[in-house]
C-alpha cells in the first residue's frame, strides 16, 4: 500500500511543482522552469486537445480530485473489505459460513419419539 501510495503522490508532486514554479516564473535557472516554456506547453496540450489552453489547469485539477477519492476509496476498501463483504452477505441473506456443508437439523425430542 506504501509503494502504491508514493506512485500516486509523486507525479502530481511533481507536476504540481513544475506548473506552480514556472506559473510564477521561478526558474533557478533552469530552461524547464521559465514561464516561456509553461506557456509553450500549454499551448501544444491546447491544440493536441483543441480546447483553449488556459482551460488546461481546471481539467487537471479535477483530474487530480477525482484520482484522490479513488485512492482513498481503495484504501477503505482494503482496510475494511472483510466488513464490506460481510455486511453484503447479510443484505443478499447468505450464510457467512459459505464453505461449511449444511447439517440436518437434529431429531426433535418430542413425546411421539419416546419408547415406552
Amino acid at each position: 500500500m506504501k509503494v502504491f501510495l508514493a506512485l500516486w503522490i509523486m507525479p502530481i508532486f511533481l507536476l504540481g511543482s513544475w506548473y506552480g514554479l514556472s506559473y510564477y516564473d521561478i526558474n533557478f535557472g533552469y530552461r524547464i522552469l521559465t514561464r516561456d516554456l509553461h506557456d509553450l506547453v500549454f499551448q501544444i496540450y491546447g491544440n493536441l486537445l483543441g480546447i483553449p489552453p488556459e482551460t488546461i489547469p481546471a481539467l487537471v485539477l479535477k483530474a487530480i480530485i477525482f484520482d484522490t477519492f479513488l485512492v482513498i476509496g481503495f484504501i477503505i476498501l482494503k482496510r475494511r473489505r472483510k466488513q464490506i463483504w460481510a455486511a453484503i452477505r447479510r443484505m443478499l441473506g447468505w450464510s457467512d459460513n459459505a464453505d461449511v456443508p449444511m447439517q440436518a437439523p437434529a431429531p426433535a425430542d418430542s413425546e411421539f419419539s419416546r419408547s415406552g
